[in-house]
């Protein structure tokens, strides 16, 4: 087994050119899982985990609802904001400036073959990382994320999650907002769930910017300790 995990920061990246990114390194994965299966070749799997922050866009998942969507394509360009339906689990979120986007391209045969242990450990990686800025955030049953005030007239979502699985190798990951801008939310209903707001770190630490890389630092750090993995840091363009 394989626990070494590299990880790329891609910067601001369009969608799309981050996404068949991510489609090349799942399809490597797979691609040498079937040939230690059909040829016993011993090929030791690699495992990335990526970076990114987003232009403004939508994305919609596999099951999702166009409807959730309240956006026009001519409005979508007056905002300055693409549209994709997407192969991961989910319904509509948005990724924007300000936000920490994370994709996991992991084999979990490396690790475990749970892929709801998998969701929850992501999970908790952001609910541990809020917890060192004093914020106390929570699961809401049934759904998936990471959320505020749950139970309240209150509850907030912080971070989206979707993924998608094949052969137990992940793609697509979380999305945390810590300086976004949460007026383009407005725009869609978040993962399809109504009557729910959405929140940014920022916002809830009354601070005008918090500092990406910092954020970013403590999420690996408990990254790392969950999955009990190595992590091998490496700039990258996709």
């Amino acid at each position: 087994m394989n626990k070494n995990i590299e990880v790329r920061e891609l910067g601001n990246k369009d969608f799309k050119v981050t996404w068949e990114y991510q489609e090349r390194l799942f399809k490597e994965i797979l691609d040498m899982k079937i040939k230690n299966r059909r040829e016993n070749a011993g090929l030791e799997t690699p495992n990335y985990f990526l970076f990114v922050e987003h232009p403004h866009v939508y994305t919609l998942g596999k099951s999702g609802d166009m409807s959730n969507l309240l956006l026009s394509e001519e409005q979508l360009k007056e905002k300055e904001a693409t549209f994709y339906k997407i192969n991961r689990g989910g319904d509509i979120t948005y990724h924007g400036p300000g936000q920490i986007v994370g994709y996991p391209i992991l084999d979990l045969d490396n690790f475990f073959t749970d892929i709801h242990k998998y969701l929850r450990f992501l999970e908790e990686m952001v609910i541990l990382t809020l917890a060192e800025y004093g914020i106390n955030a929570t699961r809401s049953e049934g759904e998936t994320g990471v959320w505020l005030d749950v139970g309240t007239p209150f509850a907030r979502k912080i971070c989206a999650m979707g993924v998608r699985a094949s052969r137990w190798v992940t793609m697509h990951g979380f999305a945390l907002n810590v300086n976004a801008d949460l007026g383009y939310f407005d725009n869609i209903i978040p993962c399809g769930i109504k009557g729910k707001a959405v929140t940014s770190l920022h916002v809830e630490l009354g601070k005008e910017k918090i500092d990406l890389e910092e954020v970013k630092e403590k999420l690996l750090k408990h990254f790392k300790a969950l999955f009990e993995a190595e992590l091998v840091a490496q700039n990258s363009e996709a």
